[in-house]
């Protein structure tokens, strides 16, 4: 599975919606779902799914699945 398959699975199973519902073109703008408490949520998700570390600070860029896919895979050990 590519990390981009695994971060539209890690949203839409953090998000409570159908896999299908997500696209790399997904984002908080464009995803009702996808509240402050979601955010928080999803970071948690990253991080156990992916097995890294995010800080704070990262919480409020990573807020699409573009920017959420494109931080894994450079910051990832896989």
């Amino acid at each position: 599975m590519s990390i981009l398959d695994q971060v539209i699975q890690t949203v839409a199973e953090t998000l409570n919606v159908p896999p299908t519902s997500i696209t790399q073109d997904s984002s908080a703008d464009n995803t009702d779902a996808w509240d402050s408490l979601a955010q928080v949520n999803l970071m948690i998700a990253l991080e156990q799914t992916f097995e890294i570390t995010l800080d704070v600070e990262d919480f409020m860029k990573l807020n699409s699945i573009s920017s959420i896919t494109a931080f894994i895979e450079d910051n990832s050990e896989n």
